[in-house]
């Protein structure tokens, strides 16, 4: 596996095309008011609805997830993200009383003297200014204002927070950590098994052993990789044009297995299906180069259209929030248009959206 590299590859665009002139984030909106808001998921994980679709054309047909072995064909590959999210959040309170929250966004650095965290409200916390954490360690803030990101010391290193935090529950489900108990396993894949993610990979919430014996017997691959889903993921474009947004950097690992598996379905003419957007985002920037190959490495990859994917063929994802580099992603794999027609049929016929909702199959 080749060292920890910085550098990400920037999307590529079919040969002989360029940007589009017109990429406002504006255009990869929908109705949200009208959709319904999964507060928990549904048991069993695989009796969640899924609308299937070709990614060029044709009807929407509406299945299950447990479907997934009859709707995928012999020799397909599934890739799936093993990353485990770690309870980051932290309840803080600053000298003059006020509260204040913290998720902590661990970068794999060696050095965790200064670690990167999202803090709210964050404009009125002045650079040096400390926050005693409940039932924690001291925080330390490096930087003045001014960035969504900034640098935090907690006295004790990333472990001492991690021993008081809470999981970074999306702030849509409408309670704290604790408040379910049920969510700190809920809130994890059934793949979870290599620590580092602020959030998780949700279209992989979707799956049970049982689901996976199936997929198995039924002759369709898994091979797992990790991206440790950060900031970079969720955070909003606040930028006019997708072209101008600066993704924030995400770890991510490809192994030997996964590359191998993935030469042997494309040699025999199967499909790879990534399971999630963050997936996705890493075998596209492992492959930027034109060649699939065991790494470590750090991306920005904003994936929007157009552009000519590498690995991957379909995409198992969840349904998103509306102006958001992840609508964008997927639309750079159907056309915005059509995605935005699914979407429509979706809300009309009840899906459940974002991280504990429905799934969506383009393949």
């Amino acid at each position: 596996m080749s060292p920890l590299n910085d550098s990400s590859p920037p999307a590529a665009p079919p040969p002989g095309t360029s940007p589009p002139e017109d990429d406002r984030i504006a255009l990869y909106d929908y109705p949200a008011g009208d959709v319904r808001i999964a507060a928990a998921p549904v048991e069993p994980r695989d009796s969640a609805r899924l609308l299937v679709a070709e990614r060029a054309e044709g009807p929407a047909r509406h299945h299950a997830v447990r479907d997934l072995p009859e709707l995928l064909a012999p020799g397909d590959l599934l890739v799936v993200n093993d990353t485990r999210v770690l309870p980051v959040r932290l309840r803080a309170r600053r000298q003059s009383g006020g509260r204040v929250e913290l998720v902590l966004h661990p970068t794999g650095q060696d050095d965790e003297s200064a670690i990167l965290a999202l803090l709210q409200p964050s404009a009125r916390l002045k650079q040096g200014e400390v926050l005693s954490i409940d039932g924690g360690p001291n925080v330390t803030l490096l930087d003045p204002p001014g960035s969504e990101l900034r640098r935090v010391a907690v006295a004790g290193g990333l472990a001492a927070a991690l021993a008081c935090g809470e999981l970074p529950l999306p702030p849509y489900l409408p309670r704290a950590d604790g408040e379910e108990p049920a969510d700190r396993e809920r809130y994890q894949t059934v793949f979870a098994s290599a620590p580092g993610a602020i959030a998780a990979p949700t279209a992989g919430l979707h799956f049970t052993p049982a689901l996976l014996e199936r997929l198995t017997a039924r002759g369709i691959g898994i091979a797992r990789i990790t991206l440790h889903v950060g900031p970079g993921t969720f955070l909003p474009v606040r930028t006019e044009r997708l072209r101008d947004h600066a993704m924030h950097e995400e770890l991510y690992t490809i192994g030997a297995e996964a590359v191998a598996a993935i030469a042997r379905t494309k040699a025999a003419g199967g499909r790879v299906i990534a399971v999630g957007t963050t997936t996705t985002r890493a075998l596209e920037s492992a492959a930027g180069a034109g060649t699939l190959v065991p790494v470590r490495a750090r991306t920005r990859l904003l994936i929007r259209p157009p552009f000519a994917f590498r690995v991957v063929d379909g995409l198992l994802t969840n349904f998103h929030l509306p102006k958001t580099t992840l609508l964008a992603l997927v639309a750079a794999l159907c056309g915005r248009e059509r995605l935005l027609l699914l979407y429509r049929e979706a809300i009309a016929a009840g899906y459940r959206f974002y991280s504990y909702g429905d799934a969506m199959l383009l393949r």
